[in-house]
């Protein structure tokens, strides 16, 4: 979960940078196909639920990122508790975009593959990183 997943790597090489993380790049993949998924709703919802989706997707791998910056491993869990925040976040209002008939469960299908996937490994690496706090 925190290699690269690059098969000629094997042995996995160390983690250098936070790009080294598969949670990171996932979660870059997560808010690219939000970026592509908010092109489809109306132009009215462009301040509204378009930002916020945006801002929320964007705040996943960002808080990686600035977690596996910090100096202490409370610091690294608490950004990544932050990330695990806007995913809910992302995944409430994709909901809200399909109660509101702007995007169809079809358009939400790999968002919504993406939003389970980096939700298990942001908890799984949570816990390995020592909080058992949340579930």
């Amino acid at each position: 979960m925190t290699t690269t997943n690059d098969s000629s790597d094997y042995p996995p090489k160390k983690i250098r940078s936070h790009r080294d993380l598969i949670v990171w790049q996932k979660g870059v993949s997560l808010a690219v196909e939000i970026y592509h998924l908010t092109r489809k709703l109306p132009k009215e919802e462009r301040f509204v639920l378009r930002d916020q989706m945006k801002r929320a997707a964007v705040s996943i791998p960002s808080n990686v990122a600035e977690g596996h910056g910090q100096v202490s491993k409370g610091a690294f869990v608490r950004h990544l508790g932050t990330a695990r925040g806007s995913l809910h976040e992302v995944d409430t209002l994709l909901e809200i975009t399909k109660e509101l008939d702007y995007l169809d469960d079809a358009a939400q299908e790999k968002a919504r593959l993406l939003l389970d996937e980096e939700g298990r490994m942001l908890w799984v690496l949570m816990q390995r990183l020592g909080t058992r706090h949340w579930k």
